[in-house]
């Protein structure tokens, strides 16, 4: 099935309330290259067809998607959605948890899976690698926080303190501080040394959807700690932190000093956040709009991005752009 917004002008975006268009493709046969014949619905043209990709333009619209075939597809990993995923650093390895109730630990290069990690009640919402790609963190409905050994599956760390399930999380340098965030509404900072949380960064009152920490731009102000940090804080000075809010909000607060940097008012809830430097930064919403916002100046987005209607669910800088996921 293809989707195409309506409305959509050459930039992408597109007003909100305009239905979408659906069509179909259709493979007619295969040419003496291999390369199939395809035709697609009325309204659709079909552009480029190689043996691994096909272009299809709406040319009312002025917008275009190339499909891409997978490169591999790993299917015995888990028997049903996968809700969050992560590769190591040096990229051996995978980690995945799924709404089948588990998370895993799998062979990047062939699909097959090397540790099960047990410990977590009810569903584990998120995972990530440490950068040495030796050790996991995962978070759950149970509101715990878990730090893993990716070489013999053992819970090396166990964090308490969120009233709430756990949504995602983010590592600060090379990991002696983590952050997460919950339904509770609240963003925690934790020492891994001392299984201790150091303090609530921010405190919501609306679920936190999504996080990430990243280098500020020397020009911002950052705002002073109330109180000198902790010793056991360790690359919390110079960091801002971004969440994405349930309340429709995308908010910065200086990670070292608790204090606010920016807020800003989306047209729906935010799911996900992301950095694409030090001075630009990307977040998703529930109904489909990326925004691109300079944390200089957040009064205006840079751009906009409506591809569809779907609910944009993670977002990941890569090379000169980002790949984002929909729900769709």
């Amino acid at each position: 099935a293809l989707g195409c917004p309506q409305g959509a002008g050459a930039d992408g975006c597109c007003p909100p309330g305009k239905p979408t268009l659906y069509g179909s493709v259709t493979r007619r046969g295969l040419g003496s290259d291999g390369v199939p014949d395809i035709a697609a619905s009325e309204g659709f043209l079909v552009g480029e067809v190689t043996k691994k990709s096909i272009l299809i333009s709406c040319p009312h619209e002025n917008v275009s998607t190339k499909f891409l075939a997978p490169y591999t597809s790993f299917c015995r990993i888990h028997q049903k959605s996968i809700t969050c995923l992560d590769i190591s650093s040096g990229g051996g390895l995978g980690v995945s948890t799924s709404t089948d109730g588990t998370m895993k630990i799998w062979q990047a290069a062939n699909g097959e899976i090397r540790r099960l990690l047990e410990g977590h009640v009810y569903d584990v919402n998120c995972c990530r690698f440490f950068p040495s790609g030796l050790v996991v963190l995962s978070g759950g409905m149970d509101a715990q926080l878990k730090i893993w050994s990716a070489e013999d599956a053992s819970c090396v760390v166990t964090f308490k303190g969120h009233k709430g399930g756990i949504l995602d999380t983010a590592i600060v340098d090379r990991g002696r501080n983590v952050l997460s965030c919950s339904r509770d509404g609240t963003a925690r900072l934790w020492d891994c040394g001392k299984s201790a949380c150091l303090g609530i960064i921010a405190d919501c009152g609306s679920p936190v959807n999504g996080i990430a920490v990243g280098i500020a731009d020397n020009s911002l102000n950052l705002g002073m700690p109330e109180k000198p940090p902790s010793e056991r804080e360790v690359g919390t000075e110079g960091k801002i932190l971004l969440l994405a809010r349930e309340d429709k909000k995308l908010q910065g607060v200086g990670l070292q000093s608790r204090q606010p940097v920016f807020l800003f008012v989306g047209s729906d809830a935010f799911n996900c956040c992301t950095f694409l430097s030090s001075t630009y930064i990307l977040a998703g919403t529930q109904d489909g709009n990326i925004y691109q916002l300079d944390v200089r100046n957040t009064n205006t987005p840079i751009q906009v991005i409506h591809r569809s209607g779907a609910p944009v669910l993670s977002l990941l800088p890569y090379r000169d752009g980002f790949i984002a996921s929909q729900g769709n």
